[in-house]
């Protein structure tokens, strides 16, 4: 899954991103297409991508997925399944949150409310990949390789980072409404990756990521709500 090296400003591949003439001196390289320097954020702190990445700077996102993340600095994928599982994790801690002022906790068996929420959230994800694989063949009319595949399911996990934001829920008691807007984030998020990783037009990736999205909240819905009746049915 090695990729390319592309400059941020324009997305054209450069060579190389700098010169190293000893450690801590670096000189960083100009692309030949845009003359613009081709990663300024590799002199960057960590939180100024981060703020880049939350304001769905283009440029932020092709530093990550194509300069930050290559086969040179780390094992892509074992981090492809670390992703996996955090990406489910996050989901089944949403799916608590959503499920915490429906639910009472203390007339329910914790080990069955936990197997309904694990089977919600890996339906759910399933119609997800599903459908964003058919809207993205669909809206972006492309036809992928496995390792293609690979890349932008990559980059759709990294650009839902979002969903930590979740973390803060219990803590400044903020309403249940603000995990539909981190959804709505997550979206536009996936959407900003999604036109990196495929060179799309900003309308058709966000079309896909929409129907995407949309089924897979369709099908939290129905698997949620048929979670609470047979719960209920228990109590």
């Amino acid at each position: 899954m090695a990729r390319e090296k592309k400059c941020v400003e324009c997305g054209h591949k450069v060579k190389s991103l700098f010169i190293q003439y000893s450690p801590g001196n670096f000189r960083l390289m100009k692309c030949e297409n845009c003359k613009e320097v081709a990663d300024e954020y590799i002199e960057c702190e960590l939180m100024i991508i981060f703020i880049d990445l939350i304001l769905h700077k283009t440029k932020a996102y092709r530093h990550l997925l194509y300069n930050g993340v290559t086969q040179e600095t780390l094992n892509v994928q074992h981090l492809l399944w670390k992703l996996v599982l955090a990406y489910l994790l996050l989901d089944t801690y949403r799916s608590l949150l959503l499920r915490r002022t429906n639910v009472d906790d203390s007339s329910v068996s914790m080990c069955l409310a936990s197997l309904e929420i694990l089977v919600n959230v890996l339906s759910t994800n399933f119609a997800f990949v599903l459908s964003f694989a058919l809207a993205a063949k669909i809206m972006l009319v492309m036809s992928v390789d496995a390792s293609r595949r690979k890349e932008i399911l990559l980059g759709i996990l990294i650009s839902s980072y979002v969903k930590i934001f979740l973390f803060a829920m219990p803590v400044w008691d903020i309403p249940v409404s603000v995990i539909f807007i981190v959804d709505m984030l997550v979206l536009t998020s996936n959407a900003v990756a999604l036109k990196v990783m495929t060179d799309s037009t900003t309308s058709r990736c966000l079309a896909a990521c929409f129907m995407a999205h949309s089924i897979r909240f369709l099908a939290d819905q129905i698997s949620g709500s048929r979670s609470l009746k047979h719960l209920g049915s228990v109590m």
